[in-house]
């Protein structure tokens, strides 16, 4: 009965087998290199479609704050009906009523342009021109980020294709061993034993095999997603990936280029400069405000004497205000803005110290890596030998 069982086990491990070797003929493959992964991964990921989508929002905050350096225009249209005015001559008795006309009206042109509020023009236009590059360093972080996930992403793709030629390998070897392995229990000189273990292996092979690649399919769909392809390719990395070589410097060489060029670096420097504009335009608040006006004004009935007449006057000058409430009320505002500065600089040291230790990190597994690779290259060699010399004492009923 168990043997029966294996071997329905086996012939339908064999259909499956073929069912996935067909699906994976007639599936469409698409050739992908880095440079492709990264150029449509860059177009296409919504992460990224977002930060542009901020920074217009930023560049049109730049207009708006330079449109605040132009003066302010306010034109006046006013019209309605006049009451009639009552007088009285001699306290509240003998009341007259004088006639006036029956409609008001008023046309007004005022011109104000700020002169002088401490620098406040100035930094806020300041705060915008920062908020704008914050956009855009944020934007290029981003994009450093998703680039090392597409290209983990990519790895692990091009690890699934080399364990699935390894198993294909062992596949053959497995069908080749057990077509030995039958001819030796035909003959008689092993049991049946031996058979139904090398089968076993064979089909653990198969399933492992199909196992990888549904994971192949699984990892290609999302990339197809992430990069805006059809989802039904199955993507094939760029096997000349490993013959590239990438020269390995020191510690200290790959430090202070970090502090320079690492995206998340120059994001938090960009915002610890806005704090510092932040705490600028803060104070000017407490800055006395000196503008410039000019006015002119056409009215009807002259309000002086209600003749029904037309009345043009204008005017200019100079005004001047300082809020002294502003002298308590801001202070506060001010330290929790400085505080703000220290907060912005602390996180800077703070990514500093994680880059160090990223940097030293990766410098260790890359070591780590390449020995790794060495000793399997020796491990390989020895497998190899120690196969062949039990491969022959198998055969030669020498071991089991």
């Amino acid at each position: 009965m168990c043997l029966k069982l294996i071997k329905y086990l086996l012939v339908m491990t064999g259909m499956v087998f073929l069912l996935v070797t067909n699906i994976s003929a007639q599936e469409k493959s698409y050739y992908l290199t880095v440079e492709q992964l990264f150029e449509k991964g860059s177009r296409q990921h919504l992460q990224l479609v977002a930060d542009r989508l901020n920074e217009r929002v930023a560049r049109e905050r730049v207009l708006a704050a330079r449109a605040t350096r132009y003066p302010e225009i306010e034109v006046g249209l006013k019209g309605g009906i006049l009451g009639q005015p009552i007088v009285w001559k001699h306290g509240l008795s003998d009341p007259t009523w004088p006639e006036t006309p029956d409609w008001q009206q008023n046309y007004s042109l005022d011109v104000t342009q700020l002169v002088y509020q401490g620098g406040k023009i100035k930094y806020t236009l300041r705060q915008a021109n920062i908020e704008q590059e914050i956009a855009e360093q944020q934007t290029i972080a981003d994009q450093a980020d998703i680039k090392l996930t597409l290209l983990e992403e990519y790895l692990n793709l091009f690890t699934l294709y080399k364990q699935s030629h390894v198993l294909t390998r062992n596949i053959e070897e497995s069908e080749r061993r057990l077509k030995d392995i039958r001819r030796l229990e035909a003959e008689g000189i092993i049991s049946n034993n031996d058979v139904l273990r090398s089968e076993m292996q064979l089909t653990e092979d198969r399933l492992a095999v199909q196992q990888t690649w549904n994971n192949i399919r699984i990892l290609s769909r999302k990339l197809d997603i992430l990069l805006g392809l059809d989802e039904c390719l199955l993507l094939v990395p760029d096997s000349t990936l490993l013959e590239r070589f990438f020269p390995v410097e020191e510690f200290t060489d790959y430090v202070p280029r970090a502090y320079r060029l690492d995206p998340s670096m120059q994001l938090l420097r960009k915002k610890t400069e806005l704090a510092e504009n932040r705490l600028r335009l803060t104070r000017s608040d407490s800055r006395p405000r000196l503008s410039f006006y000019a006015s002119n004004t056409l009215a009807r009935p002259v309000s002086r004497t209600m003749a029904d007449m037309y009345n043009n006057s204008w005017n200019v000058g100079f005004s001047f205000t300082y809020s002294l409430s502003s002298l308590y009320r801001n202070k506060h505002r001010v330290n929790e803005v400085a505080q703000d500065i220290f907060l912005s600089r602390n996180e800077e040291d703070q990514k500093r110290q994680a880059i160090r230790l990223g940097i030293q990190t990766a410098l260790l597994r890359h070591h780590e890596a390449v020995n790794q690779v060495e000793t399997m290259k020796l491990s390989m060699k020895q497998a190899e030998e120690n196969y062949r010399i039990m491969n022959n004492r198998y055969l030669n009923q020498l071991a089991i």
